[in-house]
């Protein structure tokens, strides 16, 4: 849909925030030691030894040409001085490790070039590449392939499920043709973003998803009444203007809703983040602008031709009631449920209270490499480079301290180095005076010591225990919580902590303390445009509680499925991996304005019967049987939008995918066609209650029990 032309300009998936500790504690030790953690891992496998004179003359090669690049800090190979934690104990392999100069951007750029020029078979090695950039050159990679993909099957069967709901190939391709049309906006907007600020690949699969099955939905509300009106005789002129009076009000309010839960999504300070807030409102935004420009043009133009051409005419049941008349099947379901409130109310929280109950499991991370697929040439030589190199795999944990000269403050750098040892989970810590392993200190080897002092820095290096296999890499809570722990400790001079566990934790950090007025401002904005909506006080407090059970209900399906590794159909996840941080708060800003979008779907007609002066059961009855074929059609194109972002590679994309599919089906099931019917009836009148003397929008004296 014009998305491939951007997918060279969008940056990698930059999660940690600038001022994050474990950045500072990064760009010290490279700029005053020329250490810190490798861009790029090249591993050199040779048919026989790594130090046959053949293997040892293109090893040293390779690394002579990357010291020599100037887009390099650093280059620390196993040639030419053969250190042993650089080859496999078989002799068969070898790596050589790469820093990059500059921003990640410059170093994502000199990385794709070397991964380019060297990997493959040179000579008698084979070069193969792991680390970051090679995780996010491929993650880029089947992002594309996926994004193709998801296009390729998205929009036939979007097509063939319209054709379905709307019963005209005329009424079915206007929502497709709006749904492209507010994608390629947001593609063009996010062209010109990705001057100013990183874009990712991931924002730009989420938005154009999102983009397209909001569209989608808007149009299923303006065309389906459109046609109603036009079946009670109104001619186009005035059937068009009593839609933009009615659904055209409802999408003005449900695209506000929905963009304000996704401008949240602007309070983090995570540049991955944003990319998908930026994108997220300029979707929304043009979705509506385009449902309420293009689409009343089209009716208009169209008038009764819009309900020509329904391939499936001879699949349709004969005499079919029109709706409201009293005995449809949404009539007749919302009719049981009102008879039996209280029980389909507490048999529906039940079954959201097991969806629920894994999310109390939760345990979250980061996937680093994890999200590639298992069969992934990148994966699997991470993977391996992991086990095989577990001592240069990962940078672990270290902490600098700026303002310490080591020879001047040895006394104090030793005690500190003590403390440090003896912390749980830590096997080993390196400094300038020596090596600590449990308060013992040993003597580093000769000349490695000046390696950990310069000047007035000094930094020492934490290696953790092995608590867990190689294979489960360092982006983990066990990781997470040993950094916390090390930045508890009294240090001579303020320390910086970095390493993959830091970045979790200024990751979570940075999430946990603007999750309460992100959540704050999303419930405050919906509850004020429902209630001036509906206007009512318990409408929008209702559909506020129903909306966080539906959160919590789709974050236990997905830490069921893809932490804990158990089946669902058509999604399976591989256990352990979990739910990101990044992931939860972006699917709490878009699941909760989708639920808040079929929220409007059906208050909106629940609304405008009770205002004719229908009972609640009645307008509530009316509402479900003119929008449930609405809200559910929508639910349906909607997971099948997500459902094909499942189809990528990518975890987080699988992930994102199935947690939006979920929601959207349980949104349509059990939320809006059962429960809101059975609290609704047992609310009563006071549904439309209002702080003030005689505020009841109606009071009609026949909310009672059918």
């Amino acid at each position: 849909m014009g998305a491939h032309g951007l997918q060279p300009l969008l940056s990698a998936e930059t999660i940690m925030p600038a001022s994050a500790e474990s950045l500072r504690a990064d760009a010290v030790l490279v700029s005053r030691f020329g250490a810190g953690e490798p861009h790029l891992l090249l591993r050199a496998t040779a048919s026989g030894s790594v130090d046959d004179a053949e293997a040892a003359r293109a090893g040293q090669d390779l690394t002579r040409r990357l010291a020599a690049d100037p887009r390099t800090v650093w280059v620390r190979g196993y040639w030419p001085h053969g250190p042993a934690e650089l080859r496999t104990a078989d002799g068969r392999r070898a790596l050589v490790l790469v820093r990059f100069r500059g921003d990640e951007r410059a170093a994502r750029s000199a990385g794709d070039d070397v991964i380019a020029r060297y990997t493959g078979q040179a000579g008698p090695l084979r070069i193969s590449a792991a680390g970051k950039v090679a995780v996010l050159s491929e993650s880029d990679r089947l992002s594309e392939r996926g994004l193709r993909l998801a296009e390729t099957v998205t929009v036939p069967l979007v097509l063939l499920v319209l054709l379905w709901a709307l019963g005209s190939a005329v009424a079915a391709l206007i929502p497709v043709v709006v749904g492209v049309l507010a994608v390629v906006t947001t593609t063009a907007f996010l062209r010109l973003l990705t001057e100013v600020t990183p874009v990712s690949a991931f924002a730009l699969n989420i938005t154009t998803a999102l983009g397209f099955g909001l569209a989608v939905d808007y149009c299923l509300l303006l065309v389906s009444r459109f046609r109603e009106e036009l079946a009670e005789g109104a001619a186009p002129g005035p059937a068009l203007r009593a839609t933009l009076r009615t659904a055209g009000r409802a999408v003005r309010f449900s695209g506000a809703i929905v963009a304000v839960c996704l401008a949240t999504l602007l309070l983090f300070p995570l540049p991955l983040v944003r990319s998908i807030a930026y994108g997220g409102v300029t979707v929304v935004l043009a979705s509506v602008a385009a449902v309420l420009v293009v689409v009343p043009a089209l009716l208009v133009l169209l008038g009764e031709h819009v309900n020509r051409w329904d391939v499936f005419a001879r699949l349709r049941p004969r005499g079919k009631v029109r709706p409201g008349e009293g005995a449809g099947a949404w009539y007749r379901l919302a009719m049981w449920v009102t008879r039996r409130p209280a029980a389909v109310t507490l048999g529906v929280l039940l079954l959201l209270g097991l969806l629920a109950a894994p999310s109390a499991l939760t345990r979250f991370g980061m996937y680093g490499d994890r999200l590639l697929p298992q069969s992934s040439p990148v994966a699997r030589t991470t993977r391996e480079v992991r086990t095989d190199f577990a001592a240069n795999a990962s940078q672990g944990a270290f902490v600098v301290l700026p303002g310490l000269r080591a020879a001047r403050s040895a006394d104090a750098l030793d005690a500190y180095a003590r403390r440090l040892s003896r912390v749980p989970g830590v096997r080993r810590v390196d400094t300038a005076s020596g090596a600590y392993q449990q308060s013992r200190r040993s003597e580093l080897p000769a000349g490695s010591a000046d390696r950990y002092a310069a000047g007035t820095t000094t930094w020492l290096s934490v290696v953790p225990s092995p608590a867990a296999p190689p294979a489960a890499g360092t982006l983990t809570p066990e990781a997470r919580a040993l950094a916390e722990r090390l930045r508890g400790l009294p240090a001579p001079v303020p320390a910086l902590v970095g390493g993959a566990g830091a970045q979790l934790a200024d990751v979570e950090e940075a999430l946990t303390a603007r999750l309460p007025p992100a959540v704050g401002i999303a419930a405050c904005v919906t509850f004020v445009l429902i209630s001036a909506f509906a206007r009512s006080f318990l409408i929008p407090v209702k559909a506020l509680l129903l909306n966080a059970l539906s959160l919590l209900a789709t974050f236990g399906f997905l830490v069921a499925v893809f932490q804990e590794g158990w089946s669902a159909g058509p999604f399976s996840g591989p256990r352990g991996v979990g739910v990101t941080d990044v992931i939860a708060p972006m699917m709490f800003s878009i699941v909760f304005g989708l639920s808040m979008d079929y929220e409007m779907f059906l208050l909106s007609r629940i609304v405008e019967e009770h205002r004719r002066g229908a009972s609640t059961p009645t307008a509530v009855a009316t509402g479900l049987q003119h929008s449930g074929r609405l809200f559910t059609s929508a639910a349906v194109v909607f997971a099948t939008v997500s459902a094909s972002l499942a189809l990528s590679d990518l975890l987080h994309l699988q992930v994102v995918g199935a947690g939006l599919a979920m929601a959207v089906l349980l949104d349509c099931t059990l939320i809006r066609a059962l429960l809101v019917p059975a609290v609704m009836q047992l609310a009563g009148r006071a549904n439309w209650w209002l702080p003030g003397p005689d505020r009841h929008v109606r009071k009609t004296g026949r909310d009672r029990r059918p």
